[in-house]
C-alpha cells in the first residue's frame, strides 16, 4: 500500500546551508498493517508524513501510495490517504458535525452518506455528547476526536496520523490508541508518528527508527530487540540513534 522509495526533502537555509528533513528514506508498509515511524521531536517524522500524503513535494526520491506516485499523481494520493497533523485546527464557529459534513463534502461525498458515516465515527470515538457543540468550546481531546473524524469520513484507504495523542489526557490517549488499533482490524493501512514508546509497542507490527532524517533501523519489535540486545525499546532507540535525544 505504501511503498517509499530514497524519500528526500531539503530545506534551504543561508545560515547554515542546505536542511535534509528526510535524507533518502525507504520502506513499505502492507495493507492491514500499522507501521510506526517512531523519533525524537525535529527528527523527520512529520516532514516524512507530509511527502506522503502529497503536502509536501519531494526534492528526491518517491512513493507510491495505493498504487498512486505522489509525484505525478497527487490528487489520486489524497483520495486514498487521511492524514492528521498534531497541529490540525477546527474552525471554532463551527459544530462538530458541521465540521465533519464539510469535509465529506469536499471529498466528493453526499449528504445521505456523511450522516451515516458521521453517526458511525461518533459511536466509535465517543463524540455523540459534543457532536452538535461549537468547537470552540471543545477540550484538547474533543478537538483531535473531531480531527480523526474528518480525516477519515471519507473512508480512506491510507491512515497517516502524526502524534495524535500528543498533549491529550491518559483516557482520551488511550481512546485514540485504541481507534487506530480497530482501524488495523478494518484492514486499513496505517503509518503512525510518535516518539511515545508505549504506544508503538501496543499498536505496531513494524517500526521505523528515524533520526537526523535517516531511517537508521527497522523491523518488527523482536526483530529489532534481537539486533540490539536489548528488551526495552526506549534502549534499542537509545542504541539506534547512538545517543540519548529524548
Amino acid at each position: 500500500m505504501i511503498d517509499a522509495r530514497a524519500l528526500t526533502k531539503t530545506f534551504p537555509d543561508k545560515k547554515r546551508g542546505p536542511i535534509h528533513a528526510v535524507d533518502r528514506v525507504s520502506f513499505h508498509v502492507n495493507s492491514g498493517e500499522i507501521y510506526g515511524l517512531l523519533g525524537a521531536n525535529g527528527a523527520g517524522k512529520t516532514t516524512t508524513l507530509r511527502l506522503l500524503a502529497t503536502l509536501l513535494r519531494p526534492t528526491g526520491g518517491t512513493a507510491v501510495v495505493s498504487g498512486f506516485d505522489i509525484g505525478t499523481e497527487p490528487e489520486k494520493v489524497r483520495a486514498q490517504v487521511g492524514f492528521l497533523a498534531a497541529s490540525t485546527a477546527l474552525y471554532g464557529r463551527l459544530t462538530a458535525r458541521e465540521m465533519i459534513a464539510y469535509f465529506g463534502r469536499l471529498n466528493g461525498l453526499e449528504d445521505a452518506e456523511i450522516a451515516v458515516r458521521t453517526g458511525r465515527l461518533a459511536d466509535e470515538l465517543d463524540m455523540h455528547a459534543f457532536l452538535d457543540r461549537r468547537c470552540d468550546t471543545f477540550s484538547t481531546g474533543m478537538k483531535q476526536k473531531t480531527s480523526i473524524a474528518r480525516t477519515l469520513i471519507h473512508d480512506p484507504a491510507v491512515m497517516i496520523f502524526d502524534e495524535p495523542t500528543l498533549g491529550l489526557d491518559v483516557m482520551t490517549a488511550r481512546a485514540i490508541v485504541r481507534f487506530v488499533h480497530e482501524c488495523k482490524a478494518r484492514r486499513k493501512t496505517v503509518v503512525y508518528s510518535t516518539h511515545v514508546m508505549s504506544e508503538v509497542e501496543k499498536l505496531c507490527d513494524r517500526i521505523g527508527i528515524i533520526h537526523g532524517g535517516k531511517l537508521l533501523a527497522e523491523g518488527t519489535l523482536p526483530e529489532l530487540r534481537a539486533r540490539y540486545g536489548e528488551q526495552d525499546l526506549e534502549e534499542i532507540f537509545v542504541r539506534a540513534v547512538g545517543g540519548d535525544p529524548l
